[in-house]
């Protein structure tokens, strides 16, 4: 495996972990003094996977399309 495929099985984890929570959301709670903010941890991993879209896109190969007239 390369670099740019562990990002990609990374993302593609997380994204199927969103899926899973928001199939079955679960409310905020609090026991024994700790809180568990399902909403923030949603909003934790939208930023993780919004950081390895841009990991992948700038790492794979790109290229220029232009056009000259004569």
């Amino acid at each position: 495996m390369t670099y740019i495929d562990d990002l990609i099985t990374t993302r593609d984890n997380i994204a199927s972990l969103m899926a899973s929570i928001t199939a079955n959301p679960k409310p905020n709670y609090s026991i024994d003094g700790q809180t568990v903010a399902w909403g923030d941890y949603l909003e934790m991993l939208r930023e993780q996977l919004k950081g390895l879209n841009e990991a992948i896109a700038a790492g794979e190969p790109f290229e220029y399309q232009t056009r000259a007239c004569t």
